[in-house]
C-alpha cells in the first residue's frame, strides 16, 4: 500500500484494516514538514518512512499526535523530528508506559485486541515514550508557505483529542474523533458528538481527514454525523 497525495502539498499512507493500522499524514511546507500520528508500531513508521522516500519526501520535522490510543502512537519512539501531543496525551501514555513494565500486559493486550496481536505477533516488549512537545489548548506551527493549526477539541472519542487544520490546503485531521469510545463499548456521547460536529462546521476546510477512512468531503462528513447525533 502506497502513499496517495490528497492536495498539493498533503500525502497520506491509507488505513490499512488487516492490523486496523491508521492512516499517517504528510505535510510539506517550504521549510519544514509534519506528519499527523505516529504509527501502530516502529514497523509502521518504517513503512510509512519508506513510503516518502520513494516520493522523494524527507523524514518530517515534526509529528503531530492525535490522541493516546496505541495505534496512533507506540511507534512514536521511531519518530524522526519533535514529537507534540496535548498534555492530557502525555499524561496518558505516562500511564501506559507504567502497564508496560508488567511483561503480562502485551500478552493482554493481544487477548483482548486481535488486531493488536497481529501487528505485535512475535513481539514481547514494548518501548512507550511521550511527546518532546505538549500543548495546552493550541499552537501554530509555520511550516513555509503553509500552517498548522494544532488544537484541542471536545470528542466522544478521547478526551484528549488533537485536530490539525491545514487552512492553504483546506484540510482538517480530526484523528478518530468522531468515533465513540473504544473503551467504554463504543459508546456514542450525543453532547460531545454534537459539540465536535459545531466545531466541524465552523471550520473553513473542503476535505476533513479521519485515521481509518479514506479522506471525505467537509459536507459529506457533516451529512452522516448529522444523521447519527
Amino acid at each position: 500500500m502506497g502513499l496517495k497525495k490528497l492536495t498539493d502539498r498533503i500525502y497520506f499512507l491509507p488505513h490499512e484494516p488487516e492490523r486496523d493500522r491508521p492512516m499517517l499524514a504528510y505535510v510539506k511546507g517550504d521549510k519544514l514538514s509534519l506528519a499527523v500520528d505516529a504509527g501502530y508500531s516502529s514497523s509502521h513508521v518504517k513503512d510509512f518512512y519508506g513510503a516518502l522516500e520513494a516520493h522523494d519526501l524527507g523524514k518530517p520535522n515534526f509529528t503531530v499526535i492525535t490522541h493516546w490510543h496505541y495505534d496512533h502512537t507506540f511507534g512514536l519512539h521511531a519518530v524522526k523530528g519533535a514529537s507534540i501531543a496535548h498534555q492530557k496525551t502525555n499524561l496518558f501514555l505516562k500511564e501506559q508506559r507504567n502497564k508496560a513494565r508488567d511483561k503480562r500486559y502485551i500478552a493482554l493486550l493481544k487477548q483482548d485486541d486481535i488486531y493488536f496481536e497481529r501487528e505485535y505477533a512475535g513481539q514481547n516488549q514494548l518501548n512507550i515514550t511521550v511527546s518532546d512537545i505538549e500543548y495546552a489548548n493550541e499552537l501554530t506551527l509555520n511550516l513555509g508557505a503553509v500552517t498548522a493549526r494544532v488544537f484541542h477539541t471536545v470528542s466522544p472519542h478521547s478526551e484528549d483529542t488533537t485536530c490539525i487544520h491545514i487552512p492553504e490546503e483546506n484540510v482538517l485531521f480530526l484523528g478518530d474523533a468522531a468515533s465513540g469510545d473504544f473503551f467504554n463499548g463504543g459508546f456514542m456521547d450525543k453532547i460531545k458528538l454534537n459539540r465536535l460536529i459545531q466545531v466541524i462546521s465552523s471550520i473553513d476546510c473542503e476535505y476533513c481527514a479521519l485515521s481509518h477512512c479514506e479522506p471525505m468531503r467537509k459536507r459529506d462528513l457533516l451529512a452522516y454525523l448529522d444523521g447519527i447525533k
